[in-house]
């Protein structure tokens, strides 16, 4: 499916007319104050990402936490719940003189989220999620046999419906972790699995749905999870490793996307001068060809007595292609996504040992390769996506 098969409203178009109902998108993790120009939208979004991660305070608290004046604070609480994006939950209980405080909130049960991923082999999943992405409903519909874009968008359409009538609250937005390489903007250039090249996802599902939509590759959709609510840090990347291989890369508490929009597809990263398995783009010793759970459980069913053999040798060949990456960028950890039955032991193992010989001794010794505790992390991820476009929320 490409661009000559959407409806003829055009992506800048859709923007302006369904722009973000609580602004417009912001940078994750907004701290600290900023220039007179952009104060209010910064100082909205430092607001909303204080009361998500600290709960319930009074106005006095929460300008003491942000360093934002008392009138400020009144001023901008006041619109949030006008707009229902905050509530009043009573006065807390206090044993001093004066008016006890009126505690304050993210309103978490006035809005829901709707995420869908795109990444399994055999289904498009989906959920509806709380604002604090807790699963609430969860459906599937079959993913299409073929590469067959029209199809999947019919199916994907069908299941973010199914979704949408499902909800018990306002939608605050739709979240899309989508294999392939896809723009800022949602258009996704190249996804050879489901058909789309050049497609405006973001913006066609938007006009079907009446909604806003966020569209992003599947692996950085789910780092965005494991940096919101999970246990990462600043700098870190996330290898999701299922029927592909791809990362999603944080580095000083922002997404990184790179130039083409492409960072963290590591996939088809040749590993070795050795040759290797035959990779599904035409390459020997890709490390799609290597990591691969597909490559990995049908060569351990093929070689039960060799299990711990190939494992360690697609730990190792990870911890090659990966090395570069975490002494280039100074990352503290690698967190992997995927089938704890293969990755969690021998595999990490082998590439932490790995990863220790070809970086500089001292310096990376405590770079961590783990395992994610999180579930449903695309889905998670996708609701990430739309807290951070509607509200400036990470």
């Amino acid at each position: 499916m490409s661009e000559s098969d959407l409806s003829p409203q055009s992506p800048t178009d859709y923007a302006g007319a369904s722009s973000h109902a609580f602004g417009p998108s912001r940078h994750l993790r907004s701290r600290t104050k900023v220039l007179p120009e952009h104060a209010r939208g910064h100082n909205r979004a430092l607001v909303l990402q204080t009361l998500y991660h600290s709960g319930a305070m009074s106005r006095a608290d929460l300008s003491r936490e942000t360093g934002l004046t008392r009138v400020t604070i009144s001023d901008l609480v006041a619109e949030f719940v006008a707009d229902g994006i905050v509530v009043e939950l009573g006065v807390r209980e206090t044993a001093g003189p004066g008016k006890p405080p009126i505690l304050i909130d993210i309103n978490r049960l006035g809005h829901q989220i709707i995420g869908l991923d795109l990444s399994d082999a055999e289904a498009f999943r989906g959920a509806v999620l709380s604002l604090d992405g807790d699963v609430l409903e969860r459906r599937e519909v079959a993913r299409p046999e073929l590469p067959d874009g029209g199809a999947a968008y019919a199916a994907l359409l069908e299941l973010s419906r199914i979704l949408v009538a499902a909800a018990t609250a306002p939608l605050l937005g739709v979240g899309v972790g989508t294999p392939g390489v896809v723009r800022p903007d949602g258009l996704v250039l190249s996804s050879p699995n489901l058909g789309w090249t050049d497609f405006r996802l973001e913006a066609q599902l938007g006009h079907d749905l009446d909604l806003p939509v966020l569209a992003r590759n599947d692996a950085n959709a789910a780092v965005l999870a494991e940096y919101t609510f999970g246990d990462a840090r600043a700098d870190f990347m996330l290898i999701k490793i299922g029927v592909g291989v791809g990362a999603g890369l944080i580095a000083g508490s922002q997404p990184l996307l790179g130039s083409r929009f492409a960072a963290g597809e590591i996939g088809h990263v040749v590993v070795g001068t050795d040759g290797g398995p035959r990779c599904v783009c035409g390459r020997d010793g890709c490390l799609e060809a290597w990591l691969s759970v597909t490559r990995l459980r049908d060569a351990v069913d093929a070689q039960p007595a060799a299990r711990e053999e190939i494992l360690r040798d697609a730990g190792t060949r990870m911890a090659i292609a990966i090395a570069p990456i975490v002494t280039a960028l100074d990352l503290s950890e690698v967190v992997l996504s995927g089938p704890a039955d293969l990755l969690d032991g021998t595999l990490i193992d082998a590439a932490t040992a790995t990863l220790r010989e070809r970086t500089l001794e001292g310096v990376f010794d405590d770079v961590v390769i783990r395992l994610t505790g999180q579930e449903d992390i695309v889905l998670r991820g996708a609701a990430v996506m739309v807290l951070s476009g509607q509200l400036g929320v990470s």
